[in-house]
């Protein structure tokens, strides 16, 4: 690093560290620093709302103590016309934390309907593709306490299982990648209180007030809910309560998977013999979902009808072929057979 670089970076890691004499930044970073407890070197997706920003900075000072690199990520969807000029504001955000932010495009056709779920699925597949090309395993992910509330009601309203209610986890893994939310135990307020600190500015994106998608109905419905005394110890507790239910169900699901599937050696299918689908309803359910999940490697569930579709097409035992999740399904003889669409 050359001199003028090196003075740079040392200028940049005083201001950050400065940050922590602040009471209430430093009690978020003790807490932040210890949920995340990351050995390796690691991505953060970045928005370039309250949130992520918070999540940058709150990053940027961890890989300085702990010395590791962080690479920094933006979609730039192109679905709202000054999404390039935003992407370039949060670029030049970022130069506050000496940190070069990489912009990857969304390029080909954008969706007219369901926009917010297709969306957030390219997201993750252009980050995971580059995660794997510069070779770093872990992506910080920016959700947060009320992100975690908003999707149980969303669950909720799709009819989703326990398995769905309750599966918004700190750390999930699609296709080799750990996806990592570290801010799941704070609050947006405690969030944006970084970010305006920091930052001075972030950006607003106009869906977030846009009521006619069903998150923010959601979130606008959670504000009534806590006019009549809803809070976070109650929502807390009844996680806790369905994660015990659901944690001895995926004791039955792993010992299905375990029992009644064959991997075959060259990992190009699965083999369901008929036991696997004699369990409980629910085993058999959540049993064929990871199943889909592994063999199409897709990060989201197929939907829960589809799956009930399917399973009454195994009921009726006679020959069928069916294309589901990025999946072939079909039967041969007393088996069934999952293998990757092509």
């Amino acid at each position: 690093m050359s001199p003028k670089n090196l003075n740079a970076s040392n200028k940049t890691h005083k201001f950050l560290l400065n940050q922590l004499k602040d009471k209430q930044t430093s009690n978020i970073y003790k807490k932040f620093e210890k949920n995340l407890d990351l050995k390796e070197d690691f991505i953060v997706a970045v928005s370039g709302g309250s949130d992520s920003l918070a999540l940058c900075f709150l990053s940027k000072i961890y890989s300085i103590k702990k010395h590791l690199k962080v690479k920094y990520l933006h979609v730039d969807h192109k679905l709202r016309n000054n999404s390039t000029k935003e992407a370039k504001l949060v670029k030049l955000l970022l130069k506050k934390l000496s940190s070069n932010l990489e912009i990857l495009n969304w390029v080909g056709k954008k969706p007219k309907s369901n926009i917010q779920s297709i969306a957030r699925n390219k997201r993750y597949a252009l980050m995971i593709n580059k995660a794997k090309k510069i070779k770093i395993n872990n992506i910080l992910l920016g959700h947060h306490k009320d992100d975690l509330i908003e999707n149980f009601f969303i669950r909720i309203l799709r009819g989703s299982g326990l398995n769905g209610m309750v599966s918004f986890n700190q750390k999930t893994n699609l296709e080799n990648i750990n996806l990592i939310r570290p801010l799941l135990k704070f609050s947006k307020q405690n969030l944006e209180y970084i970010t305006k600190k920091v930052f001075n500015n972030y950006v607003e994106d106009p869906s977030n007030k846009n009521d006619e998608f069903k998150r923010v109905k959601v979130r606008n419905f959670i504000k009534q809910l806590e006019l009549e005394g809803f809070d976070d110890d109650k929502f807390n507790l009844t996680i806790k309560n369905l994660r015990f239910a659901n944690e001895s169900i995926k004791y039955f699901v792993e010992k299905n998977l375990k029992d009644n599937s064959t991997i075959s050696n060259t990992n190009k299918f699965v083999i369901l013999n008929k036991n696997f689908f004699l369990q409980p309803e629910e085993v058999v359910f959540r049993s064929l979902t990871e199943v889909l999940k592994g063999v199409g490697k897709k990060y989201y569930p197929v939907r829960g009808k589809k799956i009930d579709n399917l399973i009454d097409q195994v009921k009726k035992e006679s020959y069928f072929k069916v294309t589901l999740g990025k999946c072939v399904i079909k039967r041969v003889n007393n088996t069934i057979i999952v293998l990757k669409e092509h």
